[in-house]
């Protein structure tokens, strides 16, 4: 008894601290900061979006630090007061900053309707032009988010606002459109293939239009009665997406499980190079961009290859030579969004990634103040323009340039005996030029894609754990080509962009190819590092739709994958090519037909061709050690 009386003490105290810790936070902020809640923001159509403000108890102006979202920030959920909000104002405000969080149009206490990306573009002005104006602003301003609070970031900020001053872009990928021969449209094409995320994300993300709404023009005092116990969240029933997106046709899988009617069923229809693209919330490489950034990806985010494109395009095209000269970049080896929950022993998927932490406040912290305050920083002053992490070798490393100066171009050709199929034939990886043509056969059938597992992932739900794991198992298919170097003499680092090109004959008018890359241990291991695809239909291009004839051979250039990985003595170089990686893409039928609206599929016959004529080949940025 007395055991028992001793352990319901002490689950009372810890309960009693975690009351208490939730109270102490919104105490702390009220003791330094004025806080006020649901300010209803007015834009230049009378549409109000609804605004947080917190800031420090001072006479003096102060910068302030801006995070727009089309997430709930409510601080209180289910009666429940929520801190997570209340903790990032807090350090704001202790380091002399107001901090304002404020919600797209059509988002939870927000007036209008919501479309992805929170367009109109001229809200984002509108907000830098309100609080630029307030007496408690010195008129500048620094965004910071991840993922689609990071997103809406670059497009407004080719709008030039004065006050706009420094961002800090995390995970953007999603508000990159096109930049060069990458026309991903925000994630939601790669190699004009679909990326299946957006499905399960706008499953719990759009707005249904027959949804109950708040009326307009409500007063603030009410809204913020309101708010204690009414967050506008709906509550979706929670899908099983492994299942739920093998639903066909593609353009009704959300409609399949019930879900809520939205912008989702007008962007399935779009091609890749479709005018709505332009007309949103995306940024492309037409639209200037002179602000200074601190910019975040991740290797085993969605979207590493498009936000490194970005970095690199702005360095090359900004107007103002200080603004080219302050775009900063860190790339972790972490999942989406998950910088700060990097450990001592980082396991991304089943891989070891060791000690990948950095002291992220701080250094965003010394970045604002540096741009916000005009405060000299050690830190800003011995940043690395890069600062990369390379996996194998565990390490963060610096250059001045992505890639580094260092890495050098080495290209590996394919070659079999004409069965490569799966792990146990026999395709090679080698920078011997072959030199008779022994292609390589597979057959694709949609009905029973490859399975995507692990891999540069985001937002699928349970239908696909990002992540390094060990494709061993995957690689006993028949329908993926396997081709592996032999184990290196020496140790290699690989940094920067890897490019492929393959040469391709089938029996359809057009199918995918996908191609993954693959670090092999010595003893079988074989962790993936990253994956792309092309749909064949535009390899010529994104404005137009070439098909195949049958028989005849293709060259076919993906779409370039990025990495940092250290391949030591003995490891060994693969690639996987196949023509599925589902659900991460959605799955090509084959027929030259649109897929989003088809329900049936016809098997492809797929030939990888690799000779003196046809040299398919993967060529990788290496800095040899």
């Amino acid at each position: 008894m007395k055991k028992l009386n001793l352990i319901l003490l002490l689950l009372l105290f810890v309960f009693a601290e975690s009351f208490a810790q939730e109270k102490n936070i919104l105490q702390q902020l009220e003791e330094i900061a004025i806080i006020d809640q649901k300010v209803m923001m007015p834009m230049r159509d009378g549409v109000r979006l609804a605004t947080d403000i917190y800031r420090p108890k001072s006479d003096k102006p102060v910068p302030i630090i801006f995070s727009r979202t089309p997430y709930n920030f409510n601080s209180y959920r289910d009666g429940e007061l929520v801190t997570r909000t209340l903790q990032t104002a807090l350090e704001a405000v202790k380091n002399g900053y107001a901090y304002v969080v404020q919600n797209e149009r059509g988002r939870f206490f927000s007036e209008g309707e919501w479309d992805i990306l929170g367009v109109p573009l001229t809200d984002g002005y509108d907000a830098f032009e309100w609080m630029s104006k307030q007496s408690w602003s010195n008129g500048k301003i620094g965004t910071i988010g991840c993922s689609s609070t990071a997103e809406w970031q670059m497009a407004v900020a080719s709008l030039n606002h004065p006050a706009h001053t420094a961002l800090v872009p995390q995970a953007y990928g999603a508000g990159v459109g096109r930049i060069g021969n990458l026309y991903e449209q925000g994630n939601w094409y790669r190699g004009g293939a679909g990326q299946m995320l957006f499905t399960a994300w706008l499953y719990g993300t759009q707005h249904d239009p027959l949804a109950p709404k708040l009326p307009e023009g409500l007063e603030q005092k009410d809204l913020i009665r309101l708010q204690r116990f009414y967050d506008m969240a709906p509550r979706y029933p929670r899908v099983d997406w492994a299942q739920g997106l093998s639903h066909l046709p593609v353009q009704d899988i959300i409609k399949n499980v019930n879900g809520p009617q939205g912008i989702y069923e007008e962007m399935i229809t779009r091609k890749p190079n479709d005018p709505k693209w332009y007309e949103g919330g995306l940024f492309h490489d037409d639209m200037e961009f002179e602000k200074p950034a601190f910019w975040f990806v991740s290797w085993y985010d969605v979207a590493s290859t498009p936000n490194l494109a970005m970095y690199n395009h702005i360095i090359a095209n900004a107007k103002d030579p200080k603004i080219r000269d302050n775009q900063y970049l860190v790339i972790a080896p972490t999942l989406h969004c998950a910088f700060t929950r990097a450990t001592e022993n980082t396991i991304v998927g089943e891989r070891s990634m060791g000690d990948a932490r950095l002291p992220y406040d701080e250094l965003t912290y010394a970045w604002f103040d540096y741009w916000l305050k005009g405060e000299e920083s050690e830190i800003i002053q011995k940043m690395p323009k890069v600062r990369y992490f390379t996996m194998g070798s565990n390490k963060w490393q610096s250059s001045d340039t992505w890639p580094p100066k260092e890495a050098q171009m080495v290209t590996y050709y394919l070659d079999s005996k004409g069965k490569a199929n799966s792990r146990l034939g026999n395709g090679v990886l080698t920078t011997k030029r072959p030199g008779k043509d022994n292609p390589d056969t597979f057959q694709y059938d949609p009905m029973d894609p490859v399975n995507s597992y692990g891999g540069n992932v985001c937002c699928t739900g349970n239908a696909v754990q990002g992540g390094s794991f060990d494709q061993q198992e995957m690689e006993l298919r028949d329908d993926i080509l396997v081709y592996t170097s032999e184990p290196l003499a020496q140790g290699i680092e690989v940094s920067g962009f890897i490019e492929a090109k393959l040469f391709l004959s089938s029996d359809v008018k057009d199918t995918d190819l996908t191609i993954k890359l693959i670090d092999v241990y010595p003893d079988g291991r074989a962790y993936n590092l990253d994956e792309t695809i092309q749909r064949v239909r535009y390899r010529e291009g994104y404005d137009k739709e070439v098909f195949m004839e049958k028989g005849k051979v293709y060259e076919v250039n993906l779409t370039p994958m990025s990495t940092s990985n250290y391949f030591e003595k003995g490891h060994r170089i693969r690639i996987e090519i196949s023509s599925s990686n589902f659900p991460r893409f959605d799955r090509n039928m084959n027929t030259g037909g649109n897929n989003y609206d088809e329900t049936e599929g016809i098997v492809a016959t797929n030939n990888i061709h690799h000779s003196s004529r046809y040299p398919s080949s993967i060529s990788l940025p290496i800095i040899k050690k």
